[in-house]
């Protein structure tokens, strides 16, 4: 349908909008521009059909993984060697596996943002992923620069506050800046909700005052406002992570290098549907507009005051006991636990006065062994007196210097009468 003849005859934007079933502010784009994009074009050189050889190939990925992609299957095939169109790839696919179902067309519009203007951000749960994976709780915090549309995936076995900031912290060293407002739901990690109202958590506050931005929550049910960071997260789970179903990470630090390469190979080199820029030409010039980084990193640890217990010189963090020196029995101190660090740090007066590896919860105490031992040693002092060795009495001492040699010596008989045997007998031989 050509819109622009029909503009031309006398038609509304409204008209050609319900006509051609697109919003009214695409045709508005599509008019000023002359018209609708070209459909994309294989390149030069590329086949149109799958021959024998990449169609065995491509059901070796669909029997490993039958959810995976056609976008995802041209990655892996275009790696190995194939040369043919997408178009052919989806022909394809469409005759082995069937067309699959599309999401029910909606209407919306893009919400425009100035260049350094915002930033969005949010948790997906990926613990499906990590269980059939062997890593356990799995979630995923994605972030992404309204203007440029630069993404950022951090994988973690939390969604608590310093998992929160961590990926924040991380976010704003990917891009090279911090945009003006950072964007979210009500996230129960930075702040609660009193009577409608969403209030941020001072720890919040404080975060945001030290990177000089400022939040924003999105009112309740209102998820398309921050839709530029809840999008990609399709993506996230119906590509990325069926990719890596083919080979599963060990770990999530694994993940977490994988999850940045393939953003760097396949996202941020690509052109935008909506801007139609890829996102790391964008970020170029977004860059020169986003505030500095602060001088320092922020402390995205958790930290939390304890009291040392007596008698035992113990803390309980997370259904585990630590040990610190006995001397701080009575004493309140701090508790840091860096992110995914799988330490514990223990300070006293701005000073680290012990540091453990993290236990598991619910097992027994961890000590160190310098603490067990000055422990041992303020509880068995009381009792020392009666831990002493109590040697055997000295008779007066002998001649000095007797030496014996060799010959014959006299002994006096023994006088065998002077003791009393209490037998009875007269001792006479028999």
């Amino acid at each position: 349908m050509d819109i622009v003849a029909l503009r031309r005859q006398g038609w509304t934007i409204g008209q050609i909008a319900d006509s051609t079933g697109k919003h009214p502010a695409t045709i508005s784009s599509w008019l000023k521009k002359g018209g609708p994009p070209p459909r994309r074009q294989p390149p030069a050189g590329h086949v149109t059909v799958v021959d024998a050889r990449w169609a065995a190939r491509i059901a070796q990925l669909i029997e490993a993984n039958p959810e995976l992609l056609a976008t995802s299957i041209e990655r892996i095939i275009r790696a190995e060697g194939y040369k043919g169109s997408y178009e052919a790839l989806v022909r394809h696919l469409r005759v082995v596996r069937g067309v699959r179902p599309r999401r029910s067309a909606g209407v919306s519009v893009p919400i425009e943002t100035a260049p350094g203007a915002e930033f969005q951000f949010d948790w997906s749960d990926c613990s499906d992923w990590g269980q059939r994976w062997g890593l356990g709780t799995l979630q995923c915090f994605g972030a992404v620069l309204c203007w440029s549309r630069r993404r950022h995936w951090f994988f973690a076995p939390s969604l608590d506050r310093p998992h929160t900031f961590e990926g924040l912290v991380r976010f704003f060293y990917d891009v090279g800046g911090i945009a003006a407002i950072g964007r979210t739901d009500r996230m129960g990690a930075l702040g609660t909700t009193r009577g409608g109202v969403f209030r941020f958590c001072p720890e919040a506050l404080d975060f945001a005052r030290y990177h000089g931005f400022a939040f924003k929550a999105c009112a309740a049910r209102d998820a398309k406002r921050k839709g530029k960071c809840e999008r990609p997260f399709g993506e996230l789970n119906s590509a990325f992570m069926q990719e890596m179903a083919l080979e599963p990470p060990a770990s999530i630090a694994e993940l977490n290098v994988r999850g940045a390469r393939w953003l760097e190979l396949y996202v941020h080199p690509r052109a935008h549907r909506v801007t139609e820029e890829a996102p790391a030409v964008r970020l170029d010039a977004e860059r020169q507009l986003l505030g500095p980084l602060p001088r320092a990193r922020f402390d995205t640890a958790r930290r939390e005051p304890r009291v040392v217990s007596a008698p035992l010189p113990l803390i309980e963090v997370d259904r585990v006991s630590y040990s610190v020196p006995p001397a701080l029995v009575g004493a309140t101190v701090e508790v840091r636990l860096p992110v995914d660090a799988g330490v514990l740090e223990i300070r006293q007066g701005g000073e680290v006065v012990a540091c453990h590896r993290l236990g598991t919860p619910g097992s027994g105490p961890v000590w160190d062994p310098a603490h067990r031992a000055a422990a041992e040693a303020i509880a068995l002092a009381p009792h020392r007196r009666h831990l002493s060795i109590v040697s055997a009495p000295q008779g007066p001492p002998g001649p000095a210097g007797l030496e014996l040699g060799e010959g014959d010596y006299d002994v006096a008989p023994v006088d065998l009468g002077r003791y009393d045997t209490g037998c009875g007998c007269t001792g006479a031989g028999a």
